[in-house]
């Protein structure tokens, strides 16, 4: 098992997810906006398991997503979470959708505003990546966004959490160019997510 480190933010703590638990979440790909990738999910007591085609023209994403929970998770008493992907090598984004808590005006962004984090996996074997809170950054649709309108501040709300999504598209966080992006048969399997305390 190989372990994605990155800097020390903590240990795990409070499962969120595993093994069966995934049952629920889905996939969602870039058919949605007109794309040709596929890929559908199944879950058992190891995890969730994805299967695809990533199909670079017209799109060029695919991802798992939970369902939206409903109340909201409360992590506030946590600083991250810790995935335990296999990614053989490709790179992704964990994607975090929150309850607005700035006067609904988050609600009002075309394409929904997502917390999200790129992060590399390991060519075999199962990586564990912590994700601080403080290391996601607001996108909306791929691409970083600043502020809302009026300048108010974007604040993420751990206490408000209701959906995760993991991607792998060919662009990154940053806007750019996803450098790990290949197209092609994709398998992704994530066993486990943990809260970091």
């Amino acid at each position: 098992m190989s372990t994605n480190q990155g800097d020390r933010i903590g240990e795990p703590g409070q499962l969120v997810v595993g093994g069966a638990g995934f049952s629920g979440w889905h996939a969602l790909n870039d058919t949605i906006m007109g794309g040709r990738s596929s890929g559908a999910c199944r879950v058992d007591s190891q995890g969730l398991s994805f299967d695809g085609e990533l199909v670079e023209a017209g799109g060029g994403f695919v991802s798992v997503r939970s369902p939206l929970f409903s109340p909201p998770l409360d992590l506030s008493a946590a600083s991250g979470l810790q995935l335990a992907v296999v990614g053989e090598g490709r790179r992704f984004k964990l994607a975090v959708a929150c309850a607005d808590g700035v006067a609904g005006l988050t609600e009002l962004i075309p394409g929904g505003l997502r917390w999200v984090y790129e992060f590399a996996t390991a060519a075999q074997g199962t990586s564990l990546v912590p994700i601080g809170f403080a290391q996601l950054s607001p996108s909306v649709r791929a691409k970083p966004v600043q502020g809302l309108p009026l300048g108010l501040p974007l604040r993420f709300d751990p206490s408000r959490i209701t959906r995760l999504q993991l991607l792998h598209s060919k662009f990154g966080d940053d806007g750019g160019l996803n450098p790990g992006f290949r197209p092609g048969p994709l398998h992704l399997e994530l066993h486990a997510i943990h809260a970091i305390v």
